[in-house]
């Protein structure tokens, strides 16, 4: 498994927890930053896929 996958669920993750706290919390750009690293992370999780697509794994 690539790193990238790796480390894009962790964004993922990461973003998803930044978000929920925005909500809680009435901070509406720590909310649309959360929602960002949702998305950089869904991005690199796809390269990291590719990568091992192409690698054969």
């Amino acid at each position: 498994m690539d790193k990238d996958r790796i480390e894009g669920s962790a964004k993922k993750i990461k973003g998803k927890i930044k978000e929920v706290a925005g909500k809680v919390l009435g901070d509406a750009k720590l909310e649309s930053e959360g929602k960002a690293d949702q998305e950089a992370g869904k991005v690199q999780n796809a390269v990291g896929g590719l990568k091992d697509y192409l690698k054969g794994e």
